[in-house]
C-alpha cells in the first residue's frame, strides 16, 4: 500500500513533457518532487505562481514564496509571479493541461467533493470550482478509505459537490482507477494490495478486466 509520497510518485508518471500543470492542496503538492529530470514541466499555483519547483530544504525556505496551500516552495529559473486575475484567466481559459486535486469523495460517474464538510468551518472554496469547471484532464490524489475504513470512492457523493462528471482518473494508496461511463475501471494495484482488497474498499461499481498489474514506481 502506498503512502502520500507514493501516490504523488505514481501521479508524476502522468505528467508529460511541455505540460502546464496545476497542483491542488495536499498530496498533489508533492508531485513536483517526483517529475522526471528529462522533461520540462511548468507547475502553476492558483495564488499566482508559474514555474514551481520542489519543496525547499529545511533552512532554505523563503516565507514570501508560497503555494495555494500556504506552504513554502521553490521556483525554477524563468518562473513568474502574477495576480489572481491572471492566474484564473489561465485556468478558465483552459491553458492548463493537467489539474491534480485532492478529494474527500469521488463518485463512479466522476463527481468530486473536495471543498466542504457540513458543520465544519471552511475558510472558502478557493479555486476548486474554477479548476473542476475548466480543466479538461483532472487526476485525483486521495486515500481510498477514510479513517473509519469506509470507502471514499462511492456510487454517489454524500458531501457537497465541487464538480459534476469531471474526474478522469484517481490514484489512491491502493490503486489507479479510471472513471468510465460504466463506473470505476481498475487499471493498476499498489504493491502488496490484492484485487479483492480494492473491491472490498470500493463502494462504487468496479470494473475488473483481466489481470491487473502492480504499479511500476
Amino acid at each position: 500500500m502506498l503512502d502520500k509520497n507514493g501516490i504523488a510518485k505514481r501521479i508524476a508518471k502522468e505528467v508529460q513533457d511541455g505540460y502546464y500543470v496545476n497542483l491542488g492542496i495536499g498530496i498533489p503538492t508533492l508531485v513536483a518532487n517526483y517529475v522526471r529530470d528529462d522533461i520540462e514541466v511548468e507547475f502553476q499555483s492558483e495564488n499566482g505562481v508559474l514555474g514551481m519547483g520542489p519543496f525547499p530544504f529545511e533552512g532554505e525556505e523563503d516565507a514570501d514564496i508560497i503555494n495555494a496551500g500556504k506552504q513554502t516552495i521553490t521556483t525554477l529559473p524563468g518562473a513568474s509571479f502574477f495576480d489572481s486575475a491572471m492566474s484564473f484567466a489561465m485556468i478558465r481559459g483552459q491553458h492548463v493541461d493537467l489539474t491534480i486535486l485532492g478529494a474527500m469523495e469521488v463518485s463512479e460517474n466522476g463527481d468530486i467533493a473536495n471543498w466542504k464538510i457540513p458543520g465544519k468551518m471552511v475558510k472558502g472554496m478557493g479555486g476548486a470550482m474554477d479548476l473542476v469547471a475548466s480543466a479538461e484532464n483532472i487526476i485525483v490524489a486521495m486515500m481510498h478509505t477514510n479513517r473509519a475504513g469506509e470507502s471514499k470512492l462511492l456510487k454517489n457523493c454524500s458531501l457537497p459537490l465541487t464538480g459534476v462528471g469531471c474526474v478522469k482518473k484517481i490514484v489512491t494508496n491502493m490503486a489507479v482507477i479510471e472513471v468510465t461511463p460504466k463506473g470505476f475501471k481498475l487499471l493498476e494495484r499498489a504493491p502488496g494490495v490484492s484485487v479483492d482488497d480494492i473491491k472490498n474498499a470500493t463502494e462504487g461499481d468496479l470494473i475488473i478486466d483481466g489481470d491487473i498489474p502492480e504499479m511500476n514506481l
